[in-house]
């Protein structure tokens, strides 16, 4: 068993009863927004800037994301690219937007967190949000995994 395969198969074992998962397939992404956002949010060191205007704590975190999916799959490092990308673009777009990107940071983590637990509701539900938490990086590309196989696209 590949690395990608323990990891969704160890994703999907905790996911086997969402009581509703159309609240949860939109709730892990406002979660990775939202975390990303305060990550990018955090002050940086001055050699940050000296490296590139755009390198901070959010972007890093993205780029090893990246990195890591490319390491397990490449099929799915290419299908998460563009959402890495997105996320990338909108918390640019945030930063220099009017609307004050800790306050919708903080908001798009509190509604997906609330979204998680809407969509697990029932025994034990925290503690799956909390496992959510852990595996936040692994449930995008859970997601996506469940569209490759609708589609039979190998990963």
């Amino acid at each position: 068993m590949t690395e990608i395969d323990s990891w969704l198969d160890r994703y999907e074992q905790g996911h086997q009863g969402l009581t509703n998962p159309v609240v949860y397939w939109a709730a892990v992404p406002m979660v990775v927004l939202g975390t990303i956002g305060l990550l990018w949010y955090l002050p940086v060191p001055e050699e940050f800037y000296e490296i590139s205007p755009l390198l901070n704590w959010g972007s890093a975190f993205l780029m090893a994301a990246a990195v890591y999916y490319f390491i397990i799959s490449l099929s799915l490092a290419i299908g998460m690219l563009p959402f890495l990308l997105g996320i990338a673009a909108l918390q640019l777009w945030l930063a220099q937007s009017p609307y004050p990107q800790l306050g919708v940071s903080v908001g798009l983590l509190a509604a997906g967190t609330v979204g998680l637990w809407l969509g697990r509701r029932g025994p034990g539900s925290l503690r799956g949000v909390l496992q959510d938490f852990q595996l936040m990086m692994i449930g995008p590309a859970w997601l996506l995994s469940v569209m490759y196989k609708r589609f039979r696209i190998p990963f």
